[in-house]
């Protein structure tokens, strides 16, 4: 019985062992749970009144925008997820050297997306394309996967009885450095931008308005090579993004024909019948459209009020003297949109005063305002937003700053003095700057309304046409006021009251109604027939002719401020009106107490007109004209210049530039604005437009001119005999080389060293999509034999003129540049 007692005993102390054991274990894990309890998860989900406290300032609009000390918060309704919006990036504020303000920087559609707990930014591409009903729509869709910018985790939802929303906080959207929004890289690089300054960044403030949110932010960049201000090291920025909602009904596209001159965009098309994908181009344009119940009036070809004017409000910084006259620059076009089929379709307005609408601003998208800008920049611009799914323009804001009237000032003084009063002092009458203001307005508002330069316009004119009255009063100076066609230049004392400006012409009239005029109960890609019908109607007119804006010439009828269809007789009469104006100069910007500035900035803009026609003229050596045409077309899209008009080019160039000019250089002038300095711009005119006839791929051109035209050409070995013989004409003769001259030969002769010896220099790559040029390689090509004949046949001519003449400084410079050409064609020696 003891034996069995202590057996008992023993299994009861372990069990009683092994209870202990396990109750210690259940005890020890509510401890540890209890130590691993984790914090307030700082990105969970909250309720809305505590992420949207009391203390926030809310904006409601497109967004409702939460300002809670310095942290903004967006709250998106749950009906704008995945719906497209266009983001603009402009500088707002800039620092002197870095543009202007208001220079859109970037353009990209974006979409909002919520993603479990996230918000996703995502850029969308609209660049390529193909309808959803077609089976390659899902490859085109593989091929655009939208990358995403920015993620928010969600802060809070916000539940009414109007539209669910979610809130997320966008401070660092626009604190951090997100480039597709700030700073472009291709400027980052050029001032040796580092990182960004984040102590010295912020948000200035965000706007949310019906239609789009604008927020502006300052950036300050660490700087390598700052513009200005270098001694901080910093660029700082003021940078603007419109973010705006795009239309849920896309407008009707029309499409780009290069014939009429339009801004367009292009969408690479995968969804065609064609064996090859093809880029699609269609309008930059507002959405003008016929109310229902005018169909019938607008068949008939009545005028009709369109549903939805074009309205520009004037800025209420403007001074209230020029309103009047922007206004009429604006409303100048209504008789474009005639033609359209509309009446009244672009209105000028007040903006309404802040005790009528506090809250109207010219930031509101559904507001076009024409900004007036206290700023010395001497200019004025027309940008505009479009939808880069159909074209439509959305809105636009013309630019206009206060200098744009110095601007103003000069171009009518040097090119109407001559033979206008009211042009013949410093100081314009208001009635004087007025008709000048409304000038640019119009040609800004053209910009706005999708029509680029049309450079192609002001040659459609006789020269002598300008000269006459009536015909002037009848069409202008020019078919269209899109052209830099300025003043009337040509015009001379005594033909009578003729015009001095364009005005909305021929072109502009056609151009509107081709591209505003709707074609009903058409889709884009029908309508497209009535649209040649309207060009060919007008193919051989040189009226209804587009010519693009070229950065390097080589059509010369398609070029910058120059008028009527013939450069030499333009130049001509314009020289003489130059020669009428410069013994003027002095009485004409005379002030008792006043300085001599006035007088040297006018003298500055005689020569800047004087080497103007020096361009016009000589871009036609080489020149290839360049008319649009299609398959339907007779005749050649490009043409060499004609052997005569180069050759009276070239006589020209040597009668006017290289024989020194001595009217420009009037002593009473310089001995008031001046301690040197005639001789030098003497040389840097003749000089500019020496090496512009010199260029590569004008001889280029030349060379094959003779190839394809062969006699009937104007040959390179002609120019450059003609050149040669014109600039060394002393040698002939044997007569005292004067100092302008001198310099003058001795740049021809550093220009051909340059061709024996360089290649085309390179185009900067951010240049490359404006610079138009022909490209030679010149190793290869006959310029150098042609370049070391003619330095050999003058060599032989200056030995044989040394010992022919008796002036001292003639005899010098002959026999130091027979030692440069020496020199030239044998480096080694």
């Amino acid at each position: 019985m003891l034996k069995n007692t202590l057996y008992l005993l023993l299994v009861f102390t372990v069990t009683l062992s092994s209870c202990s054991s396990l109750q210690n274990k259940k005890n020890k894990k509510p401890a540890t749970a209890a130590a691993k309890k984790p914090g307030k998860d700082k990105n969970a989900i909250k309720p809305y009144k505590e992420v949207i406290t009391k203390k926030a300032k809310s904006d409601p609009g497109l967004f409702t925008v939460h300002n809670i000390e310095d942290k903004y918060f967006y709250e998106i309704p749950d009906s704008l997820f995945n719906r497209e919006m266009l983001m603009v990036t402009r500088i707002a504020k800039t620092a002197t050297g870095i543009g202007f303000g208001g220079g859109k920087q970037n353009t990209q559609v974006l979409r909002w997306q919520r993603k479990n707990k996230k918000v996703l930014l995502r850029v969308v591409s609209h660049q390529i394309y193909a309808a959803d009903s077609l089976p390659i729509h899902e490859a085109v869709e593989n091929s655009n996967f939208e990358p995403v910018l920015f993620s928010f985790p969600i802060k809070a939802f916000h539940k009414d009885s109007v539209n669910n929303a979610t809130v997320i906080d966008v401070t660092d959207l626009f604190k951090k450095d997100v480039k597709a929004i700030g700073f472009p890289a291709s400027r980052r690089k050029r001032f040796k931008i580092t990182r960004l300054d984040a102590s010295l960044s912020y948000i200035d403030s965000i706007r949310s308005y019906p239609l789009n949110i604008e927020t502006r932010h300052v950036k300050t960049y660490n700087a390598g090579a700052p513009p200005s201000n270098a001694s901080t090291g910093t660029i700082s920025l003021e940078m603007s993004n419109s973010m705006i909602l795009l239309p849920e009904t896309q407008m009707k596209r029309r499409m780009f024909d290069q014939r009429v001159g339009w801004f367009a965009r292009g969408q690479t098309d995968y969804g065609l019948d064609a064996q090859e994908s093809k880029t699609i181009r269609y309008l930059d344009r507002w959405r003008l459209e016929v109310r229902d119940e005018d169909i019938e009036k607008f068949k008939r070809g009545e005028l009709v009020v369109p549903k939805k004017q074009i309205v520009y409000y004037i800025d209420r910084a403007t001074p209230k003297k020029w309103v009047k006259y922007i206004k009429q620059g604006i409303e100048d076009w209504q008789i474009a949109f005639e033609e359209a089929g509309f009446k009244e379709a672009i209105i000028a307005k007040d903006p309404p005063t802040k005790e009528e609408d506090p809250d109207w601003s010219p930031e509101d998208v559904r507001y076009s305002v024409v900004r007036y800008l206290a700023s010395p920049i001497p200019n004025a611009n027309g940008p505009h937003v479009s939808d880069p799914r159909s074209g439509e323009i959305l809105e636009s804001d013309i630019n206009w700053y206060h200098n744009v009237m110095t601007l103003l000032r000069n171009w009518f003084f040097v090119q109407t003095a001559a033979i206008n009063p009211d042009a013949q002092g410093v100081a314009f009458k208001d009635e004087v700057m007025g008709r000048l203001i409304r000038f640019v307005s119009s040609h800004e508002v053209g910009h706005t309304l999708g029509l680029p330069h049309n450079m192609g316009s002001s040659v459609a004119y006789p020269v002598d046409s300008l000269r006459d009255p009536a015909f002037t009063k009848k069409y202008g100076t020019a078919p269209s006021i899109m052209d830099y066609a300025r003043f009337n230049y040509i015009a001379q004392p005594g033909d009578g009251d003729v015009a001095l400006m364009p005005e909305i012409g021929i072109y502009d009239k056609y151009s509107i109604k081709w591209g505003y005029r709707p074609i009903l109960e058409t889709t884009a890609k029908e309508e497209k027939k009535t649209l040649d019908s309207w060009i060919l109607k007008h193919a051989d007119d040189p009226k209804y002719r587009f010519g693009r804006q070229q950065f390097g010439v080589i059509d010369p009828s398609s070029q910058t401020e120059d008028l009527g269809d013939d450069a030499v007789k333009a130049s001509t009469y314009g020289i003489a009106n130059l020669k009428r104006i410069i013994p003027n100069l002095i009485q004409w910007t005379a002030e008792d107490g006043k300085n001599y500035n006035d007088l040297q900035t006018m003298y500055g803009q005689v020569l800047s007109q004087y080497n103007r026609y020096m361009g016009h003229v000589s871009s036609n050596i080489g020149g290839v004209y360049e008319y649009y045409k299609t398959y339907d077309q007779e005749g050649a899209v490009y043409t060499h210049v004609t052997k005569e008009n180069q050759k009276r080019a070239m006589k020209f160039l040597q009668e006017q530039l290289f024989t020194t000019p001595n009217w420009l250089l009037d002593a009473t002038i310089f001995n008031k604005i001046e301690s040197a300095g005639s001789v030098e711009r003497v040389r840097s005119f003749q000089t500019r437009t020496l090496n512009n006839l010199l260029d590569q791929g004008r001889m280029a051109r030349l060379i094959e001119n003779e190839a394809l035209n062969t006699t009937n050409a104007y040959s390179l070995i002609d120019m450059m005999t003609e050149l040669r013989s014109g600039i060394w004409k002393e040698l002939r003769t044997g007569t005292t080389i004067d100092v302008y001259r001198r310099n003058l030969q001795r740049a021809y002769l550093e220009r051909l060293e340059f061709l024996m010896t360089k290649e085309q220099t390179p185009i900067p790559a951010n240049f490359r999509r404006f610079v138009r040029r022909t490209n030679v390689d010149v190793s290869q090509s006959d310029i150098r034999p042609i370049v070391r004949a003619e330095l050999k046949n003058l060599q032989r001519n200056i030995n044989s003129t040394i010992g022919r003449t008796s002036n001292r400084m003639t005899r010098y410079h002959l026999q130091d540049a027979a030692e440069r050409i020496s020199l030239i064609l044998d480096p080694k020696k």
